[in-house]
């Protein structure tokens, strides 16, 4: 019996996790005056109480056909997230792989220190590091340009950490047998350090792309020009009498994370358990 009231009262809590994304669905196929209506009191200051129904009242595609037809500036961002994003994360994997392994399998004097700087590292917000990587940006004439995002993002220490907690999982034995075998520490790296830790590295691929999907502060900081800003810059420049394009557009945003969160929830899983155990 007891178990019965816990599971039915962690479902009911679960089911606010819905809320948000109903409502934001709700109002995607809501019309403009409806939304003015339930949000009056909000965007006009009105008396009263704002309403947002779970269903809407005459279910209308209009602000999708509006996004998707009638705003070209949605796709050109929409481009530029793609050329913002994906870079990152290949250049994540092929910087961050060879890092890890560097990190985790090698035996060197230092190793334990530099581990600490990129955990150092790890914990510093981007707020902190803004000022000298725009002056770095800055000295190596990159600012404006899509390698100002590109190349902090990669160079990031964040996937280094998630891949050497499955780097270290590989037995000492496996080595040591291809070391035997005349297999050198490049080739133990290709051959056993990659396959084995492939886990690891779409963990990282899947938690890089969902954080440099939403991103904001790195392309405000280092993009002047508007016509490079990516996707998640789209939404807040949208006026309050477009709020029904705003959220259709935030539905379509979400697509991608969602599909890659799908893709890579198992890796991400063991990612996250990875990264909270103890050496």
């Amino acid at each position: 019996m007891k178990k019965t009231v816990v599971f039915s009262a962690l479902c009911l809590l679960s089911l606010l996790i819905w809320i948000p994304l109903c409502m934001l669905i709700s109002g995607s196929l809501m019309s403009s005056g409806e939304i003015a209506k339930n949000l009056s009191p909000v965007l006009e200051g009105k008396s009263g109480f704002a309403a947002w129904p779970l269903m809407p009242r005459y279910p209308t595609f209009r602000a999708y056909v509006e996004l998707l037809l009638d705003t070209p500036e949605f796709f050109v961002m929409f481009w530029n997230s793609c050329a913002l994003v994906f870079p990152v994360v290949f250049g994540q994997i092929a910087v961050g792989a060879p890092a890890a392994w560097a990190l985790t399998r090698p035996r060197f004097r230092q190793r334990k220190i530099l581990r600490m700087i990129y955990i150092a590292l790890m914990l510093l917000p981007f707020q902190v590091t803004m000022v000298s990587n725009y002056l770095v940006l800055d000295a190596f004439g990159l600012l404006g340009s899509r390698w100002a995002v590109i190349f902090p993002g990669i160079f990031s220490p964040f996937p280094v950490f998630i891949m050497m907690r499955f780097f270290s999982a590989i037995p000492e034995s496996l080595l040591e047998a291809s070391a035997l075998d005349g297999a050198g520490p490049v080739r133990c790296f290709l051959s056993i350090g990659l396959p084995l830790g492939v886990p690891g590295i779409l963990s990282a691929s899947v938690l890089g792309f969902l954080e440099y999907w939403s991103m904001m502060e790195q392309p405000l900081a280092f993009l002047g020009d508007k016509s490079l800003w990516p996707l998640s810059l789209y939404l807040p420049a949208i006026s309050a009498d477009k709020a029904g394009l705003s959220l259709a557009a935030s539905i379509l945003m979400l697509l991608p994370a969602l599909l890659i969160f799908l893709f890579g929830q198992h890796y991400l899983e063991q990612g996250i358990q990875a990264a909270g155990t103890k050496e």
